[in-house]
């Protein structure tokens, strides 16, 4: 199952969909984008702090479930949709958009869900995905990843230390290189066939993208 997660960001960064996802949540603000385009999620989902009375009003109508939570919560309405989907569907493939795109703190908070130890069980199967970029997530391992044919470039953005980093098959190698605080190693570049990864410890998300 293939389950679209939409979040509150500009939705002029959402990547093109269609048919290919058989449940939709909406995020808070998400919801309102969602339902001006002509879609209706499954599901609505957050505190919807960031719409009005009749914006509310709006979702809620037209929605058939809506779950809310507290505007003061330890959790971000991001993170309580991705556990809700995980819950229901724990095989689902998830991408989230409306990710990207807007305040700093969000892109942060989002981007880091992959460190999480409560998402780890389901790390390879959440993408985020804008116009511009399709992040996944790799745990240590050994990987051979596919080039996305939409994309130009990938990175390999050490969330965490990372140890024995390898990358063969792109145009900059690495061979067993550790690093030791979270940095991006951007602006590499596939070559024929598919890229090698391996790493010893700590996480990567992995960054297809392109200019946009």
């Amino acid at each position: 199952m293939k389950i679209l997660l939409v979040a509150g960001g500009d939705p002029n960064h959402w990547p093109a969909f269609s048919t290919e996802f058989e449940k939709i949540i909406g995020i808070d603000r998400g919801n309102l984008f969602l339902l001006r385009q002509g879609i209706v999620p499954d599901l609505a989902i957050g505190d919807f702090d960031s719409l009005n009375e009749d914006e509310k009003k709006e979702v809620f109508d037209a929605v058939d479930e809506v779950l809310t939570s507290p505007a003061e919560k330890d959790d971000t309405d991001t993170q309580l949709a991705l556990v809700k989907a995980f819950e229901r569907f724990p095989y689902a493939e998830v991408t989230l958009i409306g990710a990207t795109g807007g305040r700093l703190d969000h892109l942060l908070a989002n981007l880091w869900l992959g460190v999480e130890p409560r998402f780890f069980p389901f790390l390879s199967q959440i993408k985020i995905a804008d116009q511009g970029n399709v992040v996944s997530y790799l745990s240590p391992g050994k990987y051979q990843i596919k080039k996305n044919d939409r994309m130009k470039y990938v990175a390999f953005c050490c969330l965490t230390p990372v140890t024995k980093l390898s990358l063969k098959n792109l145009k900059y190698e690495l061979a067993e290189v550790d690093f030791s605080q979270p940095t991006s190693l951007a602006s590499n570049e596939f070559l024929e066939g598919k890229a090698e990864v391996s790493f010893s410890s700590g996480m990567i998300a992995v960054i297809q993208s392109r200019d946009v």
